[in-house]
């Protein structure tokens, strides 16, 4: 532990510079794809402001099961398909995917879209179900 202090004592620019830079990405991942939100979050965020989740799951897990009233758009069609999402511009909108890998590139899509109030699932449905949480299978 004494040479980790040594080692900030000198070379005070170098821990500087490591710590802007660490910052700037931590940053930088948050603003990406929206604010994260847990599964309770996302329950009050549906109840209260009337959110939409939007699943970019595939068709096949998004069958198997999924959030309640959840609008299935696959990652890889999302880019194509932003106009069936136009109507739903002005309602916050939670991105859930499996385990929260894509939703944070399918939120960045959103925003360059113009949508405005993106968050996205922490954990995806993966964490949904972990907390026993109810899925719709189709």
């Amino acid at each position: 532990m004494n040479q980790v202090f040594e080692f900030i004592g000198n070379h005070p620019i170098l821990v500087a510079a490591f710590v802007i830079l660490l910052v700037l990405f931590i940053r930088n991942e948050t603003r990406r794809g929206g604010r994260s939100v847990t599964a309770q979050q996302l329950v009050d965020l549906v109840n209260r402001e009337n959110a939409l989740v939007l699943d970019v799951r595939d068709k096949k897990e998004y069958d198997a099961g999924h959030i309640v009233d959840a609008l299935n758009i696959p990652f890889a069609a999302l880019d194509g398909r932003m106009n069936e999402l136009r109507k739903h511009r002005e309602r916050p909108i939670v991105v859930a995917c499996k385990m929260g890998q894509h939703s944070g590139t399918a939120g960045s899509i959103l925003r360059k879209h113009g949508f405005e109030n993106v968050s996205r699932l922490t954990g995806g449905v993966t964490e949904w179900r972990n907390q026993s949480l109810p899925v719709v299978k189709a």
